[in-house]
């Protein structure tokens, strides 16, 4: 296959990775209509003297415009994408180094798409000189907006021969501006040393590295540059730092926070929980897509421990393992606490562990995976619901029941993570496209007493051969994001249903569920957005054709809307504060319908809860091709 044919589709399914991003931590999404958005992307190509090595299209000159050009009128329109060039204007000789590795040209900025300038930018340019890709990467970070999520692609050939600045240095520099600033590199028939530079770019930056080696390397590696372009999980939250110890922790109110957790690191957190009230503790972090880790060296563990006063081991543990992390697993422990609902002993001394008070909330980045960063960004989701004096109607059993829905859909764009889940309003059809290594996340706002249930259709592609077999996965989430239920399958290039039971349902949605006999009904108790993720894997070999797969999802959503629990105390910030202002508010979060700030006999209606989430989950599938999240629980 033709060079310049293979990195057309990695440059277009890498570059359509960096546009697709959640928004910025100080974000206030709409409630109720909410698409995906395009993080402003900067394209930086390589332009310098070594681009003019022959290639089957020509040279390699000619293989990235083709690249790029063939990007350009795929891309979003309403994406923001700009182009910088170095090596255009000197020749590399010695005596032309010092202009040379000034040599950087911003030709267009990162504004709403305009094919056509940016087509004729690519076609003006003329590879001739240095390679000063530390300067061309601060300039292009400087042609981004200075806050929300950024995108930097950069396309080389080589190393940076004009250091210093060190390019990695300077991609730590240009990280420090923000964590939502990410750079992506692709090596273009690169050696040892260039190859070792740009990856150490890459991850300064939280950001991926694709080794374009030649033609058939690029044919090879195109499943897994494809599983790189998903829809990006971005950390979101107010800034908190938590402690190597429990009598150092800040103190946490309701909200969604943003830390950052470094290899075995533990860190702490406290949580002021009334009386008779219920706390929520999550934590999460999302691993960088990764070529060629090995199953035994790709495994994560996050736990999760919580302390009473003093710092007494409360027993309460929880533990996730995540394998296939190189596949941008986002990894989430999760803790609901109901310690203070519980009466203390006479002897309080004796008894740290129940009743109102300050409690301590642990994270440990327990196994580590082979390549990941030393400290990756931590999410953290707060919340405390008061005592119900009276949780409404009893628990129920029965699930939605479920009805096939007709017609073509409504074309729709899922998400890149739970903060972006694309919001499905109604029942009906829905239909989307996924490539080979996406997953993709949509949401249902459900009040209490109504349900939900659906199935996914993942509809033939052609694709034959165990090189293109796909693992696929649809997975339901509560608010809370705490898995209800899953299903997974190998996909074959035909048709296939999941779950291929039966549809994945919840029951409706009521305060009391949380005592049910049934342990996911347990789950099912907290109104909200609830979240549909479907997972399409990698394909089982890098030969793989990387053919993108159409889906079709049937929702229906049940039941009648009722009166929610009367709670002891007012929640007028919202059970994770995502009413509050200032510190510790939720600014991720999408604000909800009214909840009763003070008149404690009302029963708060609809919507009083919204918990924003985060990235996928691993997937669970037959043989090599696994994906596995395990959850272990304790107390």
């Amino acid at each position: 296959m033709p060079r310049f044919t293979t990195l057309t589709a990695l440059l277009t399914t890498c570059l359509i990775s960096a546009l697709l991003a959640a928004p910025s931590a100080t974000a206030q999404p709409n409630t109720s209509e909410q698409t995906p958005q395009y993080a402003p992307t900067m394209l930086i190509l390589d332009a310098s003297g070594s681009m003019q090595r022959p290639d089957p299209a020509g040279t390699m000159m000619d293989a990235a415009k083709t690249a790029v050009r063939t990007f350009v009128d795929a891309a979003p329109a309403e994406s923001k994408v700009g182009l910088a060039t170095y090596g255009t204007s000197t020749g590399n000789s010695e005596a032309e180094k010092t202009a040379g590795c000034r040599d950087v040209q911003v030709l267009h900025r990162p504004d709403t798409l305009d094919r056509t300038a940016l087509t004729s930018a690519v076609d003006r340019i003329e590879a001739r000189g240095w390679t000063p890709m530390a300067t061309a990467l601060r300039q292009a970070a400087e042609a981004l907006p200075d806050s929300g999520p950024r995108s930097v692609v950069l396309v080389s050939d080589g190393d940076d021969t004009c250091s210093p600045p060190d390019p990695c240095e300077v991609a730590r520099e240009v990280k420090q501006r923000g964590i939502d600033l990410i750079m992506h590199a692709i090596g273009f028939a690169v050696d040892a040393k260039a190859r070792a530079q740009l990856t150490c770019m890459a991850q300064a930056t939280g950001g991926t590295y694709t080794d374009a080696t030649d033609g058939h390397a690029l044919e090879r590696i195109l499943p897994r540059v494809t599983a790189a372009a998903l829809r990006n999980y971005q950390a979101a939250g107010t800034p908190i730092t938590g402690t190597p110890s429990y009598d150092k922790a800040p103190l946490a109110t309701p909200g969604q926070y943003l830390d950052t957790i470094g290899q075995k690191e533990t860190r702490y957190w406290a949580l002021d929980i009334p009386t008779g009230a219920t706390a929520y503790f999550s934590g999460t972090i999302s691993f960088p897509r990764l070529p060629n880790i090995g199953s035994v060296d790709d495994i994560n563990v996050l736990n999760l421990r919580v302390y009473g006063a003093d710092g007494r081991d409360c027993n309460a543990f929880e533990f996730q393992q995540a394998t296939s992390s190189s596949d941008g697993v986002a990894l989430t422990v999760a803790k609901t606490w109901d310690g203070a609902t519980k009466e203390r002993a006479s002897n309080a001394n004796s008894d740290k562990c129940r009743g109102g008070g300050r409690y301590y909330f642990a994270l440990t980045w327990d196994k580590v995976s082979t390549g990941v960063p030393e400290r990756l960004p931590l999410e953290l989701l707060v919340g405390i619901e008061p005592a119900a004096t009276d949780p409404g109607p009893a628990a129920t059993a029965p699930p939605t029941a479920f009805a096939e829905q007709a017609g073509a859909g409504t074309p729709t764009i899922g998400g890149g993570s739970f903060n972006v889940a694309t919001p499905l309003t109604a029942t009906g059809r829905y239909t989307d496209t996924l490539r080979p290594g996406e997953f993709v996340f949509y949401r249902v706002r459900l009040d209490w007493g109504q349900g939900l249930a659906y199935q996914v259709r993942f509809g033939g592609n052609g694709a034959r051969g165990v090189d293109n077999v796909s693992n696929i996965r649809t997975t339901l989430y509560s608010p809370i994001r705490q898995e209800i239920g899953s299903d997974f399958s190998a996909y074959t290039g035909t048709d296939h249903v999941l779950p291929s039971n039966k549809p994945m349902a919840t029951v409706p949605i009521r305060y009391a569920n949380r005592t049910a006999t049934s342990l996911d009904a347990r789950k099912e108790s907290v109104g909200g957005w609830y979240y549909l993720a479907v997972k399409l894997g990698s394909t089982f070999t890098e030969k793989g054709d990387g053919t993108p797969v159409p889906i079709q999802l049937d929702l229906t959503v049940g039941g009648t809307r009722e009166n929610g629990p009367v709670y002891s105390t007012g929640i007028g910030d919202g059970v994770f504060g995502e009413k509050a202002s200032g510190v510790g508010k939720a600014n991720s979060v999408p604000n909800t319908a009214a909840t009763p700030t003070n008149d404690v006999a009302t029963r708060p209606a609809t919507k009083w809860l919204l918990v924003a989430g985060l990235g996928a989950g691993a997937v669970i599938v037959v043989g090599v091709i696994a994906g596995l999240v395990v959850a272990r629980r304790r107390g």
